[in-house]
């Protein structure tokens, strides 16, 4: 591969890596706010001022990006005489054109920002509308400072796209902004649901919801806030108020729950058994409600192999009660290990795994 394109895929994967920050970047603490840490100030004193500074500068810095690709390219390729900029080929020409131009509007919008003590940054603009007539978005600011720095308040999510609630306000942290919005006046309510079957950060089963935040205050734009479902009563509870459910969305509180619809998404993957012919399912067992509905057969290892045993039980499990089973026999404490863990039949005590639960037909 010629240097062109190797540092081209390197300043991509470095480019989205600076912007999008997946955990093991920010684990490495390669991010705006730990770089500049000394420059931004510390959140926990001055959560607006930081944030203020954090997006103003991370704007700055990710317009550079495409400049500094064609800064890079001067020395991945010397041969195109790039940086010699009038010598250079048309196209790069342009493209150098194009990544100045994005340099200098971003270093101008930054300036107009930062002009009158910030007061025309959008998170500035933002805290004016909950002001007071004869105040300012400074003692909105004040009051968010103060009730930041409490240890009760609410925070979900990475430092990017994080929700915070405190006593009185309702926050989203996003790379650009600042949204926030008045327990008082506004009304949540959870318009969607994901499931996850692992979570990059737990290696877990995880169920995340979107919450629309709207304001009675028409001046307040509305926003959506994204967290796990494990974390919806501790929100709730720090709001003292409802939260609407306009999508009736099922909404699993415990890593249990979670599992469960995991499990049952792995069993429908797996080999189906057929009854023989005049065996009638007689009711599960367990609940006593819904038809048997599983089989344990031994297909996840070759004969011999593996800790899985045959299971000789006939079906008396329904997929519910099984993948109840399942989770309760798991070490609640690692959640990470439950999907590749073997448990013991509820009937007979063969062991078994997911691979060998089969849907009956």
């Amino acid at each position: 591969m010629d240097p062109e394109a190797c540092f081209t895929l390197a300043y991509a994967a470095f480019s989205l890596c600076f912007v999008f920050t997946p955990s093991e970047v920010r684990s490495a603490g390669l991010t705006v706010q730990h770089l500049f840490s000394e420059w931004l100030g510390s959140e926990d004193l001055r959560f607006i001022q930081h944030h203020i500074r954090r997006s103003t500068l991370t704007l700055l810095l990710h317009c550079c990006l495409p400049l500094g690709y064609y800064v890079g390219m001067c020395f991945a390729s010397p041969e195109q005489n790039l940086l010699y900029v009038h010598q250079a080929p048309a196209g790069w020409q342009l493209y150098f054109s194009v990544s100045l131009a994005v340099l200098l509007v971003s270093c101008v919008l930054a300036l107009h920002w930062s002009r009158r003590g910030w007061e025309n940054h959008p998170i500035c603009r933002a805290l004016s509308t909950h002001a007071q007539p004869q105040s300012s978005w400074r003692a909105v600011a004040s009051s968010i400072n103060t009730e930041f720095r409490r240890i009760d308040k609410f925070s979900s999510g990475c430092q990017s796209a994080r929700v915070i609630v405190t006593d009185t306000w309702v926050m989203k942290v996003s790379t650009y902004s600042l949204h926030v919005a008045l327990h008082q006046d506004c009304h949540l309510t959870v318009t969607d649901s994901r499931q996850h079957s692992l979570s990059p950060e737990l290696n877990a089963p995880v169920q995340i919801l979107t919450i629309s935040v709207a304001s009675l205050n028409p001046r307040v734009q509305p926003f959506h806030i994204r967290l796990k479902s494990t974390e919806y009563l501790e929100l709730q509870e720090k709001l003292h108020a409802p939260i609407r459910n306009a999508a009736n969305v099922v909404i699993h509180l415990t890593m249990s729950e979670l599992f469960l619809e995991t499990f049952k998404t792995y069993v429908k993957m797996n080999a189906v058994y057929k009854c023989p012919s005049g065996q009638e399912l007689e009711p599960c067992i367990g609940c006593m409600q819904a038809s048997a509905g599983v089989k344990l057969l031994r297909l996840c290892q070759a004969d011999g192999d593996g800790e899985c045993q045959e299971c000789f039980c006939r079906p008396m499990w329904c997929l519910t009660c099984m993948g109840k089973w399942f989770a309760s026999r798991q070490d609640q404490q690692q959640p990470e290990t439950w999907l590749s863990s073997r448990v013991p039949c509820p009937t007979c005590r063969a062991k078994f795994c997911i691979l060998d639960v089969c849907s009956v037909e």
